[in-house]
């Protein structure tokens, strides 16, 4: 038996033959039991297409670029099963990130599919890999349910943006911004936020860069820190139990993606299910093999990007 927050909980079969080290699951480096989030129940799943990428962004949380294996690519087939567990269970919504989504092969038939079900979101850079499938995505405005987009944008700087992400990907993203509003699609940003920036007038800045390009000056902006690249841990505060005392109803733990999120991840020929679409490079946070087990599992908040949900309620959820 194992205490877990002041209670008896028994540890399944499945963490005794695992590689998980069970004090440090439980306890914080000082020994003190860790913040945990129980799920309410299964609103939105993620399907982590794969760490494939078209650019190689030295910041990038996933460690993604042309070729990366890290993750495999999904098929259609490898996420039918999970479909449609996650709609027998209510979900209400799909979302996809990668890597760059529309660098697989098989992408745009799984958001064919998902989006016959239940509305979709998908994150993407937007450029050459979105630029050259706009045919295929043009028949999905058809499908029962919509797909929005949330596209990388970094800053409002083509040279601060292009530094990183490669000569001309400010403005393709643009191009790709400008395209799937023109035609029909419903579009936010994710940009990257500096410690002592004015979010106002960076978005401000944003705003003109869209009017210069026919883009609508309302779009949301979801702003990230710096998650760090996989295996990292940037020395972020441990989250303990007496922590969560700033959140003590379940409403006000409701930004900590955990209570309400799955994502699936390609490991080798399997897909399993894991905590979050920020935590997919610990092995720990691996939840089993279908959503039902995964949602029954409680989740303590080790991973160095929990803090980031604990501080700021960083959501990678469509804007509201």
């Amino acid at each position: 038996m194992s205490v877990i927050s002041g209670g008896l909980q028994r540890i399944p079969a499945k963490e005794v033959v695992a590689p998980r080290h069970i004090d440090s699951w439980t306890h914080t480096r000082e020994g003190e039991p860790r913040g945990y989030i129980d799920a309410d129940r299964l609103k939105e799943l993620w399907i982590h297409t794969g760490t494939a990428c078209n650019l190689a962004c030295p910041f990038c949380l996933e460690g993604s670029h042309p070729g990366d294996g890290r993750i495999p690519g999904m098929k259609l087939s490898d996420v039918k099963p999970f479909i449609h567990e996650a709609l027998e269970m209510g979900v209400e919504q799909f979302s996809f990130t990668g890597g760059e989504p529309f660098v697989i092969r098989d992408f745009i038939n799984i958001l064919d599919y998902v989006s016959q079900h239940r509305p979709c979101f998908v994150l993407t850079n937007a450029t050459d890999p979105l630029l050259k499938r706009t045919h295929q995505l043009l028949p999905l405005r058809e499908n029962p349910f919509p797909v929005r987009f949330r596209v990388s944008l970094d800053f409002p700087d083509r040279a601060r943006h292009d530094v990183d992400r490669g000569a001309g990907s400010f403005d393709k993203a643009l191009e790709g911004i400008r395209w799937l509003h023109d035609n029909g699609f419903e579009v936010s940003i994710a940009r990257q936020s500096d410690n002592d920036e004015d979010p106002g007038q960076v978005e401000a800045d944003f705003r003109a860069i869209f009017r210069e390009w026919a883009i609508p000056e309302d779009l949301a902006f979801t702003a990230f820190p710096d998650f760090g690249t996989p295996g990292s841990d940037d020395g972020s505060p441990e989250i303990t139990e007496s922590c969560m005392e700033k959140y003590p109803t379940r409403e006000s733990q409701s930004h900590f993606m955990c209570t309400y999120t799955r994502m699936l991840v390609k490991r080798d020929d399997r897909v399993r299910v894991y905590a979050c679409t920020l935590v997919d490079d610990d092995p720990d946070y691996d939840l089993g093999g279908t959503l039902k087990e995964s949602m029954d599992t409680r989740i303590m908040l080790r991973h160095h990007r929990c803090f980031a949900c604990y501080r700021f309620g960083a959501s990678c959820s469509a804007p509201g």
